[in-house]
């Protein structure tokens, strides 16, 4: 079937797909112009993209679609869509309620200390979908959840469940509280919550252990080190490790090091104001860094400047996060947006007078950090954050002739630097619509506008435990 590009993302297309099982489902999208972010495909002109079931089958130009859903997208740009590497989805119901927090002491105090303390299982449930579903909203499809508010065997489940019921490629990274009362279930729930709901290689859902750097927060039950490296290492899951900066989580990193506890699978969150030996310990081990471009900047984390070019100097290049949005945007285009201008703002300073040519990262840069990057981060490189043939079908359809895109002169720049959710008429994850002809699909919007507004109601009605 052939779709005429005025009804791209329109109903009839969206039926026409959803008539056919997903497994049995073949979609070509036509005449794009293809970002793919993998290194050997670069950037395709007029280029075709053949999706079978969950897969990306195919890229090129001219492609035959034999029994496929023909969907013309002249016009517009295919990128593969954005990887969170780090958010405290949990918390989306308090959405820039502390806007202009002075520091980590009053988030912590306000919101770890305070609000967190009287959530239910049904609030982290509402929390972590409304986070989710506004991810892919604005083009994220994959999101690590940094779910540090695990107070039971039920709050973890319904963050779980809510990522699940969202149909977001989602990362559980669970982690205990940081103050008040809870049942002590964690770390050890981590196996029931495999065997339960991470039990299978091939799927949407993948589980890692979070932690924080050191004890100066919470104290050392929740402090990464060989014990928690144990749990992780025995479960086969990844870590992700946040609140690391300054001179406590420098040492830190080296007694890691020396413990074999850093690699790959070890993802270090902020990494601001390390000094420099942590990072070559960082860069030699192969240790992977999310970098939370806004969070550093606006609530001043150690230097408050996100540490893109030591990660870059180290060898390692960065995944973005948003963190909080209790004080912060949630998309990745403001994430992007952020690390570009600071990191040239930054470059052109320092060589200010001087005969020196300033080192700036490009948009190429971030786009891909907020794609590629951000994937092998999460440990998820191979399956997603690129438009390559085998990896799963997580792609965004952007509108290249918006009135805010036109003309298309530098598609990597209309991503990056032009382009909103509003332009992002179409996301697919594991190849299906979530968002199709600019809406986020199967959600009752009116009903979840109650559930939100009513776990907004009990948590600030409420005294922290």
């Amino acid at each position: 079937m052939h779709v005429n590009v005025n009804d791209t993302t329109s109903a009839a297309v969206l039926e026409q797909l959803r008539r056919r099982p997903a497994a049995e489902r073949r979609v070509l999208f036509r005449g794009a112009t293809l970002v793919t972010m993998d290194p050997d495909l670069g950037v395709i002109e007029r280029g075709d993209l053949l999706v079978e079931g969950d897969t990306i089958i195919a890229v090129g130009t001219d492609l035959g679609a034999g029994d496929a859903v023909v969907v013309d997208v002249t016009g517009s740009i295919l990128s593969p869509g954005f990887v969170d590497t780090h958010r405290h989805a949990w918390e989306a119901q308090l959405r820039r309620i502390m806007p202009d927090v002075d520091d980590l002491g009053g988030y912590v105090m306000s919101t770890l200390a305070g609000y967190a303390t009287v959530y239910r299982p049904e609030d982290m449930y509402t929390g972590t979908k409304l986070a989710a579903l506004t991810a892919i909203d604005s083009g994220i499809t994959t999101m690590l959840d940094f779910s540090h508010n695990s107070r039971s065997r039920a709050h973890s489940d319904a963050a779980v469940e809510a990522l699940r019921d969202t149909g977001i490629r989602g990362v559980h990274a669970s982690m205990g509280p940081h103050f008040g009362d809870w049942d002590g279930q964690w770390p050890g729930d981590l196996t029931r919550l495999k065997d339960q709901y991470f039990s299978s290689d091939d799927q949407l859902l993948t589980l890692r252990l979070a932690a924080l750097a050191t004890d100066e927060v919470a104290g050392p039950a929740l402090a990464y080190g060989p014990r928690l490296a144990r749990v992780a290492d025995d479960l086969g899951i990844g870590v992700s490790v946040d609140a690391v900066f300054g001179a406590t989580s420098s040492e830190a990193i080296l007694r890691w090091a020396e413990d074999g506890l850093l690699g790959p699978d070890v993802t270090l969150i902020h990494a601001t104001g390390l000094t420099p030996q942590a990072w070559k310990t960082m860069g030699e081990t192969g240790t992977t860094v999310a970098l939370a471009p806004t969070s550093d900047a606006q609530i001043g984390l150690e230097t408050a400047v996100p540490a893109v070019d030591e990660a870059l100097s180290a060898g390692i290049r960065p995944g973005l996060s948003i963190d909080v949005e209790v004080a912060l945007a949630g998309d990745m285009f403001t994430q992007m947006r952020a690390l570009h201008t600071i990191q040239r703002m930054r470059a052109v300073n320092a060589t200010y007078g001087t005969d020196e040519a300033p080192r700036r990262i490009t948009t190429g840069d971030v786009l891909d950090f907020a794609t590629l990057q951000g994937a092998r981060t999460n440990g998820l490189a191979g399956v997603t954050g690129s438009l390559t043939p085998g990896k799963k079908a997580d792609l965004l359809v952007i509108g290249a002739e918006d009135i805010n895109n036109m003309p298309l002169n530098d598609p990597i720049g209309t991503v990056v630097l032009g382009s909103d959710a509003r332009n992002i008429s179409a996301v697919l994850v594991d190849g299906e619509p979530r968002k199709w002809d600019g809406r986020v699909l199967d959600v009752d919007l009116a009903a979840l506008r109650d559930e939100v507004h009513a776990s907004r109601a009990h948590v600030l009605n409420t005294p922290a435990a």
